[in-house]
């Protein structure tokens, strides 16, 4: 046979070396369709031999070989080997395929690891089987029962992307006398089996078969299996079971409703010795009882499966609970000492087929001895998925058992009570701990209790929404938090999940639907209000409980003195009640959404109360669950318990490692401890890497609950719901979507940081050291949870989450407030110190920077102050853990070297200890030595640090007198330095022993700029609260601002350096301030347009000094120390940052104030029009220097006074705010003044208003002042600083801004007057047709003016637009005019602007002459008490507005007089 390949190929493959020689091209854009044959068939004995010759290392996998039956000449080549049918047999790495499926796993040498120049072949051998040669070396036989014409395949797969045929010819003599040896060994084993086998199924021991005639008997009385098929679960198995991952995992459908029906078996009999083994995947708490494990004679395609197989009563033997039953009958009641009811989910169970006959089982990987001396040679596993197992695994590699979890086994079996959750702390030590708070058994009608009293559940949560309260089993004590953890829930209903307490015993109280219903000896916390006996009491208290996800928790704490708090997210919401009795019992009301909530027994991560509880909330409540709460979800962050074979998790679960990282390269997958809420960070930074292997670390996100997820050998192996990063390739489900990505996660180093963060939008963002690499992937399901996903592949060997994980995109939130709006709150008095974000490269920094930890090693532990120290100010930690083996101790003193001037990269420029620090002049006292620059400077100075242990503390402090003191537990030890320079940071090292501090001082003189909060624009702050934002501003000395006479050339100043304009072309047109911003002060300007241009304004700040700034064309071009807001987006040297901020500054019209202002926390904020957009920013260094370019439209802009002048009107988002009147949120007026309207350029108002003059409408039906007119369309709306819903009336009831609709003030007399400011507003939406008729009665009417009582548009009238027919009524006017209107309105545009409500109509714009479909509709007051209340009519599942419930969105009024018209509105298309 010729060595040569088949002319016909993969469609990237390429022939040279006369058809001798295949090379993959595009290899690092492709990773597959590089299929080749040979090009004649096989013969028998001869070796398709092929030469490995390039690798690529931009992909997993590499060459994989075998043989078809399928004729090349006529073949629809696959993409990869492994999709070949029709008789194919493939060895992919060290596994054996057959048509695309795995009949033998760990086979031979690992074709993976084969490097260039490496030789392998396949063979059919004279007895019809398949083997595998590596470098002249025959790994034995793969398969058997080959057909005898075959075609050699390879696939130059992955990393392989050429290969050449050497040779296709018989083994020479040494190599022939191994494969005999190797043939000679197999037809021993193989007869054996035979014997074993065969001879059971005829009942003749004695007849053999060896040939292929044999094999095929043989498969008949196995049911077709060959000897060599992997172990798997039989496709005939119990009716509710379903099987998964190629018939591995096997799982019992509806285990809340059922407890039986869930056998399965093997697909073929069990061979002597052969392990079968499962791992436990999933458990539920609601049955006794648990899984079942044994053999049995019937062959599964003949039995009719039992309910249990404890019913079968012949052939079968198995284990359940710690006994032996045969045939349904107990032989050993006592088998072992581990039960199978008491195994938790990872747990593993196994058994053996002894070829004695005897049948031993396996818990975790340890013998529990002989449970059967005698059972039949021919048996099946089987596996009962009874009562609390719902779902099992097959595991294969038996060798690799984790000696830890066998361990944990046995440790659990010797103390029962190891690897139980802890008992509930309490915010006060108490004697009687460990008696646990768990739910009652007396639970609403629709509720249960499962996992031991810890988890409450709505079993049927899709068909009822109430009748799910549950109560603590035993009163809480004063200062006991109870917190529960929302497990899941349901996007059907309203509402979600209460909580609360009641004095009612559960024990006998009737239980109602809901717990707000109780009219006695109850306060509930619901929504984002606070309710006493089913009365509310606080309307406005804290964060919105309807707003929260699966992952977030709730809290409540009844303190001594009575007072009730609640905590979300471990965030306390402040006092909610007083004078609330002992021995409450705690209450949660799974209701609305809420489906399951489990009780949270370790609070060691709640913040303390404060100590005065009248002041309120000690933190303002957040928008949403990533706003406020920063410090509290980042340090929630841990990887979780489940992981990768090769990983361990260390450091309280901060940090992962891959055990034997020189031996093993993959199976160390980590994930989170929850899922990532929309824009939350999650940061890791490298710690350890080796370099014995190609490739590093892999990053992303999946959907997959660590509890569901079977962990592969690497996460790019996953083929569903999984997002990754691999070196530059960002992979969706283990299919390449596109490469060279903004990083390459191959090039990183020891010190590097990777965050990944999924947006609202579901965009995958990745950041390397802080920077933000753009968006990576789009289309991550907004509705599901993700986990963020670690792979230490490779290189990559320890990481650690950072201080940074936590909330990041700010825009994601339903308010501006973000985590750095606020100061923070001090754990002592006054300012607490923080340490910088710059450190040694084995620290972690937690709790907003207050603790440091080292999570590897003795040294690199070098910590500083976040700022530098002033005269006589004590910077203090105390020693929160030591470990005793290592020597030596904490290091610390004073150094002049400033930590922002280090690089971002943690560990460059850092020296492993500070006795090494040579950087800058550095004093430090190292046990008991005072040093300087590391020279010894004196001895014996004080007590030694060496000495020091948990609880101590230590301080430094640099005195007026330019000396160095050090205080130990607050004892002044003298001085240690003398003539130390002013400008100092305190610097200390966790060296040796010390391996965490935490700070315990705070700065006495209190830095102003540190207790300034930014005036907050926001619908969460109150009217009192805004002016006390703009007093704080007062208190900062405003700078007078002018532009630096360097500028861009076509830029000219005028009006004493206050105007610049751009005088020629449309970029050239950069200018600065010449002073810088200081913090608090609001930068703002005023701009002149030139519609002949396109685009507009772009504004930011610069972090260098102007003077020599050479200036580039645009402000785009600016890559050094650089923020730039334009358009909508926000850019930080000429890289996008954030999308979707703001209005888009090409929309801003002439006259718009545009401002800029940096907040005590270094945080930048955009004003549009004086209301703030939120944080743009973060880390904005000073000084900064804002910076404007007179872009396109732009040509002049003027400075403008950075506070309102007093009496200067307010805009319309403050117009529609809600103010107090009477302790009734009312707005403030219905129209806007005349400066407030600030699009006076908007086109789709302009297109609006062209419809409505089309209508022929009479003016005196509108207000005379068009300035009164109010657009809605995205400009618009965000350049007033609308929020989306508002209250109105008396009792306030919510209502929605009609966005993307245009409103028309209709004239009325009475509208602005005191008494209808208290009725509320709602929509209408009509026809064209039946519009004048409306106007002319004043009000909506029945009949013609019904929404129902037109048609379709069928003609274009004379006036440009095609109007409906109005349908014609048969009942006189004074009939009709006496008739009861009944008429549908709605909170909410987006219910009644629906087409069925309103119909389009199409008209063509006289302008433009463009066609275009308009609807129409009436934003109305409407007398409270005068509608109902009703659910929607159309049959819509999905929620209309997120705001208003589906059961809500109607409103029905007959009351003439009733409504009252207010404004015309118009969409058009």
């Amino acid at each position: 046979m010729a060595a040569e390949l088949h002319p016909r190929s993969g469609k990237l493959i390429g022939l040279s070396n006369s058809n001798r020689t295949a090379q993959r091209n595009q290899p690092v854009q492709e990773f597959n369709h590089g299929l080749v044959l040979s090009r004649e068939p096989l013969r028998d004995r001869d070796v398709f031999t092929v030469r490995i010759d390039k690798k690529v290392n931009s992909w997993s996998g590499s060459v994989e070989i075998g043989v078809t039956a399928l004729d090349p000449a006529c073949l629809d080549f696959p993409s990869s080997a492994t999709g070949l049918k029709g008789g194919s047999w493939i060895v992919s790495g060290c596994s054996v395929l057959r048509d695309g499926r795995s009949v033998l796993e760990e086979y031979g040498r690992d074709l993976d690891q084969l490097a260039e120049g490496d030789r392998v072949g396949i063979q059919r051998s004279a007895r019809g089987e398949l083997h595998l040669w590596v470098n002249g070396h025959d790994c034995g036989a793969a398969a058997s029962g080959l057909p005898t014409r075959l075609w050699a395949v390879v696939d130059l797969y992955g990393k392989c992307t050429q290969v050449t045929v050497v040779s296709c010819e018989p083994p020479s003599s040494m190599e022939r006398d191994t494969e005999r040896e190797t043939v000679e060994g197999h037809e021993e084993l193989f007869d054996v089996f035979n014997n074993a086998i065969v001879g059971a199924g005829t009942g003749n021991t004695g007849s053999t078969n060896n040939s292929p005639a044999g094999v095929a008997g043989l498969g008949a009385v196995t049911g077709g299996m060959m000897t060599n098929d992997a172990l798997l679960f039989h496709e005939k198995c119990g009716t509710l079971i379903k099987l998964s991952n190629n018939n591995k995992t096997a799982e019992r459908r509806r285990p809340l409703d059922e407890f039986n029906n869930g056998v399965v078996m093997t697909n073929r009999p069990l061979r002597h010795n052969e392990m079968f083994e499962i791992r436990i995947d999933k458990l539920v708490d609601k049955w006794s009882g648990s899984i079942e494990i044994g053999v049995t004679t019937h062959n599964p395609n003949n039995l009719d499966y039992p309910a249990t197989m404890t019913n079968l009563r012949s052939g079968t033997i198995m284990m359940s609970g710690c006994g032996i039953l045969t045939n349904g009958k107990g032989t050993r009641r006592e088998y072992c000492e581990f039960s199978l009811d008491e195994l938790q989910e990872g747990d593993h169970i196994g058994l053996m087929h002894k070829a004695s006959g005897a049948l031993h089982f396996y818990i975790n990987g340890i013998d529990q001895g002989v449970a059967a001396a005698q059972t039949p040679p021919m048996v099946y596993g089987v596996v009962d998925l009874y009562g609390m197992a719902v779902k099992v695994t097959i595991v294969h590699n038996h060798n690799h058992s984790d000696r830890l979890r066998r361990n944990n086994a046995i440790m659990r079996a010797l103390s029962p009570d190891v690897g139980r959750p802890r008992p509930a702390l309490s915010l006060t030590s108490d004697p009687d701990a460990t008696d646990r708070l768990l739910f009652h058994t007396n639970c609403g009608q629709k509720a249960a209790i499962i996992s031991e009293g810890r988890t409450a559940l709505r079993p049927h949560a899709t068909d009822d929404f109430n009748h799910g309260v549950v109560l603590s089993g035993r009163p809480l004590r004063s200062n006991e938090v109870f917190q529960v953890r929302i497990d899941k829930m349901v996007d059907k209903w309203a509402g979600s999940i209460e909580i609360g307490v009641t004095t009612h015993n559960p024990a006998y109280l009737q239980l109602p639907s809901t717990m707000t219903n109780l009219r006695s000896g109850t306060w509930m916390m619901t929504g984002n209000g606070v309710m006493h006996n089913g009365t509310t009491i606080l309307d406005e208290y804290g964060h919105n409980l309807d707003r929260l996800k699966a992952g977030d928790t709730v809290g409540v704490v009844r303190k001594e003195d009575g007072s009730l708090h609640f905590f979300v997210n471990g965030v306390a919401q402040g006092p909610a009640a007083w004078n609330v009795p002992p021995s409450v019992y705690a209450v949660v009301d799974l209701y609305g959404q809420a489906a399951q909530a489990t009780i949270m027994d370790d609070m060691a991560d709640l913040p303390p109360l404060p100590e005065d509880s009248s002041e309120g909330p000690t933190v303002m409540s957040p928008g949403s669950p990533c706003s406020v709460a920063g410090g509290n979800s980042a340090n929630d962050l841990r990887f979780h318990q489940l992981h990768g074979t090769n990983a361990v998790i260390t450091n309280g679960g901060r940090t992962a490692l891959r055990q034997n990282c020189r031996s093993e390269f993959n199976d160390a997958i980590v994930i989170s401890n929850r899922c990532l809420r929309d824009g939350e960070l999650f940061e890791i930074v490298i710690q350890k890497m080796v370099d014995r292997w190609s490739g590093s670390i892999e990053a992303g996100v999946t959907s997959i609950r660590p509890e569901e997820l079977e962990f592969p050998n690497t996460m790019t192996d996953i083929d569903y719901d999984t997002w990754m990063l691999s070196g530059t390739a960002i992979m969706q489900d283990g299919n390449t979507m596109r490469n060279n990505y903004g990083c390459d996660l191959d090039s990183l180093t020891t010190g590097s940081r990777i965050g990944m963060m999924r947006s609202a939008t579901g965009d995958l963002h990745y950041y390397i050291n802080g920077v933000d690499q753009g968006v990576a992937c789009t289309g991550l399901p907004p509705d599901k949870e993700v986990y963020a996903v670690i792979d230490l592949y490779g290189q990559c060997v320890q990481v650690s989450i950072t201080s940074s994980s936590g909330p990041l995109d700010n825009s994601l939130c339903t308010s501006n407030i973000t985590e750095k709006s606020f100061p923070i709150h001090s754990p002592v008095a006054g300012v607490a110190h923080r340490l910088h974000s710059k450190h040694g490269k084995n620290v972690v920094l937690l709790g907003e920077g207050c603790q440091a930890v080292r999570v590897g090693g003795y040294a690199h532990g070098i910590v500083f102050s976040a700022k530098e120290l002033k005269t006589d100010e004590l910077f203090e930690v105390k020693i929160d853990e030591v470990d005793n083996q290592w020597s030596g101790s904490l290091h610390m003193g004073l150094t002049s070297l400033a930590p922002p001037e280090l690089p971002s990269c943690p560990m460059s420029g850092l020296s492993p200890s500070l006795t090494q620090l040579r950087a800058k002049v550095t004093w430090l006292l190292a046990g008991s030595e005072v040093r300087r620059n590391g020279v010894l400077q004196r001895q014996n100075y004080g007590a030694s640090l060496d000495r020091l242990t948990v609880g101590n503390r230590v301080g430094v402090k640099r005195c007026s007198d330019d000396t160095m003191h050090v205080l130990i537990d607050g004892e002044d030890m003298g001085t240690a330095a003398t003539a130390v320079a002013k400008n100092v940071y305190a610097v200390l090292d966790l060296y040796g022993r010390v391996t965490a501090v935490s700070i315990v001082s705070s700065s006495v003189l209190e830095d102003a700029e540190s207790i300034k909060a930014p005036s907050l624009s926001s619908d969460s702050c109150s009217d009192g609260e805004e002016d006390s934002g703009l007093r704080l501003l007062a208190l900062v000395p405003n700078t007078v601002m002018a532009f630096l006479e360097n500028h861009g050339k076509n830029i000219q100043l005028s009006n004493q350096n206050l105007t610049a304009a751009r005088v020629s072309s449309y970029n050239q047109g950069l200018l600065v301030t010449a002073q810088p911003l200081p913090r608090q002060q609001l930068f703002q300007v005023i701009d002149r347009l030139n519609p002949s241009w396109t685009s507009s304004l772009s504004l930011g700040v610069i972090g260098h000094s102007p003077d020599r700034l050479n200036f580039p064309s645009t402000a785009c071009c600016l890559k050094r120390s650089a923020w730039l807001l334009q358009r909508d987006s926000v850019f930080h040297n000429s890289l996008k940052i954030c999308e979707n901020y703001g209005p888009n500054l090409d929309t801003c019209p002439e006259g718009t104030v545009l401002g800029l202002l940096v907040d005590g926390n270094s945080c930048l904020h955009l004003h549009v029009n004086g209301m703030d957009q939120g944080v743009a920013a973060q880390d904005i260094p000073t000084p900064c220097y804002p910076l404007i370019d007179l872009y396109g439209q732009c040509e002049q802009v003027r400075l403008s006074p950075s506070h309102p002048k007093p009496g200067e009107a307010r805009c319309q988002g403050d117009m529609e705010k809600a103010d107090m009147v009477d302790g009734i949120k009312e707005s403030v007026c219905w129209t806007p003044p005349p400066e407030v309207n600030p699009n006076k350029t908007c086109e789709y108002q302009a297109l609006c208003s062209r419809f409505k003059d089309l209508l022929t409408l009479p003016d005196g039906y509108f207000n005379e002042d068009a300035k009164y007119n109010l657009c809605y369309c995205e400009s618009c709306h965000k350049l007033r600083g609308d929020e989306s819903y508002y209250k109105r009336g008396e009792p306030p009831r919510d209502y929605a801004l009609p966005f993307g609709w245009c409103r028309f003030a209709l004239r009325s007399e009475v509208a602005n007057s005191h008494a209808f400011k208290k009725w509320h507003i709602a929509y209408h939406g009509t026809s064209v047709g039946a519009l004048r008729r409306t106007l002319d009665h004043a009000q909506l009417l029945s009949g013609t003016s019904s929404i129902f009582s037109v048609s379709p548009a069928k003609m274009e009238g004379p006036n440009g637009y095609s109007e409906p027919e109005e349908n014609s009524n048969s009942l006189p006017d004074r009939e009709r005019d006496k008739e009861v209107p009944r008429v549908q309105l709605s909170p909410t545009m987006r219910y009644s602007g629906l087409e069925m409500f309103a119909p389009k109509v199409q008209f063509r714009d006289p302008r433009s002459h463009c066609c275009h479909q308009a609807q129409v509709g009436f934003q109305v007051c409407v007398r409270p008490g005068s509608y109902k209340v009703g659910p929607q009519n159309l049959g819509a599942s999905e929620p209309l507005d997120p705001r208003f419930s589906n059961t809500e969105i109607e409103w029905i009024t007959k009351e003439q007089g009733g409504t009252l018209l207010y404004g015309l509105l118009i969409r058009v298309e």
